[in-house]
């Protein structure tokens, strides 16, 4: 009888078979070895921290008055009073309040906490109204081309030719104010930029052989459109989605600082930094704390779309 080989040399006789390429495990790959896209998930992820615990870390209530509360004046309840921490040397005889109060006597810190779920609320849904809507003209316009192409197209130079944020304050001035309709005027807004972006992809897609092979075998256009050519057009939408989160929350922060947006008493960071515009060389952390807030989750979106950028590039993946 054949005795047969060692395990260690039928290992090393056999070939090596090569890890089957794979897009998604590809492209998280080289998203987490981008340092943009690292310092932008850690930002990101604490303020996703701040929205998910915000019942925990919050000291009080988003609207909650301190004279409700049972504090008095002796014990620092005063209009724009100054941050008070006693770790810091704060008289222990007061309340603490990490960020002070507002001018409504309302803890900043714990209206800073809260507000963090309505700006992530306004990016993903603002931005994903713009991209369904801009998803489904963009690529109507690419495939069927003629007239068409030339009716969505101008529509959306039209759109285009308005600045953002004045057509933004139109639409909801005529819509009336409120944060619903703040994220629906910023919407209408960011849709000519998507249906740009996937009608660019999808005219680059529709002449590939695949299509032309799809298109020879009798498939039919609705069949090529859905399964042939949009899964290949999303890469760059993806990309200008995640930067556009960022645009997007800045927008309606502005539309709230006019007072367009969230209305009182809810806490949103635009609306505490219009509310305290008045005071801002009396009590400056009324308007450093959101403002910071703002830039904290912009700066993360914007890394993190960098990154995903240089993840998505096929040069990468190799």
């Amino acid at each position: 009888m054949a005795s047969t080989a060692p395990l260690a040399e039928q290992s090393l006789d056999q070939p090596l078979v090569a890890r089957p390429a794979n897009l998604w495990r590809d492209t998280l790959r080289n998203l987490l070895g981008q340092r943009s896209a690292q310092a932008g998930l850690v930002l990101l992820g604490v303020v996703l921290l701040m929205a998910v615990a915000a019942p925990i870390l919050a000291t009080h209530g988003e609207t909650t008055n301190m004279l409700d509360a049972g504090e008095t004046r002796a014990t620092g309840a005063v209009r724009n009073a100054a941050p008070c921490i006693h770790l810091l040397g704060c008289a222990a005889s007061k309340s603490q309040h990490i960020l002070g109060l507002d001018s409504n006597l309302r803890d900043e810190y714990s209206r800073v906490i809260y507000a963090s779920r309505v700006s992530l609320e306004v990016g993903f849904f603002t931005v994903g109204i713009a991209i369904i809507i801009g998803t489904v003209l963009g690529a109507i316009a690419g495939y069927a081309g003629g007239w068409a192409d030339n009716l969505v197209m101008r529509v959306m130079d039209v759109l285009l030719a308005f600045p953002a944020l004045v057509l933004a304050i139109a639409i909801v001035t005529v819509l009336g104010p409120s944060l619903i309709n703040a994220q629906i005027a910023v919407a209408i807004v960011g849709i000519p930029v998507y249906a740009r972006v996937m009608r660019a992809s999808v005219l680059s897609i529709r002449e590939r052989d695949f299509v032309t092979a799809s298109r020879a075998l009798g498939a039919s256009s609705y069949d090529i459109l859905l399964r042939r050519i949009l899964p290949n057009a999303l890469t760059p939408l993806i990309v200008q989605g995640t930067l556009g989160i960022a645009g997007a929350i800045l927008d309606v922060a502005a539309l709230s600082f006019l007072g367009l947006g969230s209305q009182p008493p809810a806490a949103d960071w635009g609306s505490m930094i219009g509310d305290a515009r008045n005071v801002v060389f009396v009590a400056p952390w009324l308007v450093l704390a959101p403002g910071a807030a703002i830039a904290i989750m912009v700066l993360g979106f914007n890394l993190l779309g960098d990154g995903l950028r240089d993840a998505l590039d096929p040069r990468l993946n190799r």
